[in-house]
């Protein structure tokens, strides 16, 4: 079994069965899918997220496998996740809770407790009103280097995130005023899918930009908008870009557009 518990969680809980107490945890449900549940919770005035998984099955893990798809079986993806990105100094959220207990992937129990995030909006709700509503050049251009630097960073340690759209980037509340030369403050959010590697896996790195791309075509953004983030995602001349890497993005751009045909709305991603 592994468990651990930040100093004040492990002093509110003490000498009492993690896993049951939070497997009782009651809040408010934001998902409830077949083996794991996600909710909200209050303790001692302070907010914070669980996402408890209590195993899958061998059904949904073949089924998983037989479309080349990874089944997430516990927590652990999210706890390396949150720890990997930390570490690359992008913000992302704060685990106060993580435990693993048993052997049989099928029928694991696990767990991961964040902070609640204060005071941020997500990108999907910020930008809704984009069409009709115009935010200042300047914020929208920190807004889209700042995700493109996320992402190239992200993607360049190896790191997938199989979710990747707006709705879990999270703005900092007052990062809408932008002083020149400096970025607003973004934090990513659901890694419980994430993936890793040594290099980058390319197959995965086009899902989730594609996945990105998909989500932002109802925001009113421009060719321009668009050019400027492959640009500053790639960190080179843009048309050194384009031409290094045409087969890359035709790719993105086929597949959000597949994706955007299949689904309709991007904000019927949201999570």
């Amino acid at each position: 079994m592994i468990l651990y518990l930040d100093d004040e969680l492990a002093e509110l809980w003490k000498g009492q069965d993690v896993f049951q107490l939070l497997t009782d945890m009651h809040g408010e449900v934001y998902r409830d899918v077949k083996g794991r549940r996600t909710l909200r919770f209050v303790l001692a005035g302070k907010g914070y997220f669980l996402k408890l998984h209590h195993g899958v099955g061998w059904k949904e893990i073949f089924k998983n496998l037989l479309k080349l798809r990874l089944p997430v079986v516990s927590a652990a993806n999210e706890w390396c996740a949150v720890d990997r990105l930390s570490e690359l100094g992008i913000d992302t959220m704060t685990t106060v809770a993580y435990g693993k207990r048993g052997w049989n992937p099928a029928r694991l129990e696990s767990f991961i407790v964040t902070r609640e995030l204060e005071n941020t909006i997500d990108l999907e709700a910020y930008c809704a009103e984009w069409t009709v509503n115009p935010p200042a050049f300047s914020l929208k251009k920190a807004l889209i280097e700042k995700v493109a630097d996320i992402s190239r960073r992200m993607h360049q340690a190896g790191i997938c995130h199989r979710d990747y759209y707006l709705c879990h980037f999270h703005l900092l509340s007052g990062s809408q005023q932008v002083p020149a030369g400096s970025r607003p403050r973004i934090f990513l959010i659901d890694l419980h899918r994430a993936l890793f590697g040594k290099k980058p896996d390319s197959r995965w790195v086009k899902k989730d930009i594609a996945g990105l791309y998909f989500s932002s075509m109802e925001i009113g953004l421009t060719q321009r908008d668009r050019l400027r983030f492959m640009r500053c995602y790639a960190n080179t001349d843009l048309r050194v870009s384009l031409e290094q890497n045409r087969r890359f993005w035709n790719s993105v751009l086929a597949r959000g557009q597949s994706l955007y045909e299949k689904l309709g709305n991007p904000q019927r991603t949201g999570q």
